[in-house]
Order: C-alpha cells, then sequence, then structure tokens
C-alpha cells in the first residue's frame, strides 16, 4: 500500500511550464509573409531572364552578330539548344542576362543556345 504522502519534486514540472509560454507566444506572432523577387532586365524578355530560352522568341539585335566556326560536334541537351557539327559557320551574338559561357547560334533557319567553348569566333 501506498503511504498518504506523496514524495516528489514539485519544481519538476516549472522548466517544462517556463519554457511552453514563450513557444505559445511564438507560436501565436503573426507571420510576415514573404514576396518572391524574381530579376528582370529591362528590354529582355522575361523566358530570358528566367534562364528558359525559346529560341523562336529571340531577335537577333540589330548589331553585334558575328560569325563563328565550330571547333567540335556539340548534341544539344534539349530543344533551347543548337546541335552543332565541327567545321561548319554560323552566327552567333549575345543578349544582354544572358550566361556569358553561352552564346544564340543561328543556322538558316535553327536557332538556339551554344556554347562558346565549342566556337571560334571570327570577324
Amino acid at each position: 500500500r501506498f503511504s498518504g504522502t506523496f514524495v516528489g519534486n514539485a519544481e519538476s514540472t516549472s522548466p517544462a511550464a517556463a519554457t511552453s509560454p514563450p513557444a505559445v507566444a511564438a507560436a501565436t506572432v503573426p507571420a510576415v509573409p514573404t514576396i518572391p523577387v524574381v530579376p528582370t532586365v529591362v528590354g529582355v524578355p522575361n523566358t530570358v531572364a528566367e534562364g528558359v530560352l525559346n529560341p523562336n522568341e529571340v531577335k537577333p539585335p540589330a548589331s553585334g552578330t558575328r560569325k563563328a566556326r565550330v571547333l567540335y560536334d556539340y548534341e544539344a541537351a534539349d530543344s533551347s539548344e543548337l546541335a552543332l557539327l565541327a567545321d561548319e559557320m554560323i552566327t552567333v551574338y549575345s543578349l544582354p542576362g544572358m550566361d556569358p559561357d553561352w552564346l544564340i547560334g543561328e543556322r538558316g533557319n535553327q536557332k538556339g543556345k551554344v556554347p562558346v567553348t565549342y566556337l571560334e569566333l571570327l570577324s
């Protein structure tokens, strides 16, 4: 049988009680909403500024196009890139806000991103 007296530490619940009010208070504080910021470049279609290129929407600049000789074969990774064959000649240009390791390449009516390291820039 148990005796009528209870032996225990009365302070054993106080640390938990001391930590729960701040946790409750933190939960009742309204969260500040955040708005995602999407960088844009003035004068460039949003598809280029966001890193997604639709070659059909890109217009070549009035000046700044160059001829380039392809040094190595290149297989396009997706529809935004242009497949290349070694020794062919293409027209290339850059767009504002575009990754400097890539250019827009044109061959006839085909257009797409091409890696600069695969090209010998001429003129």
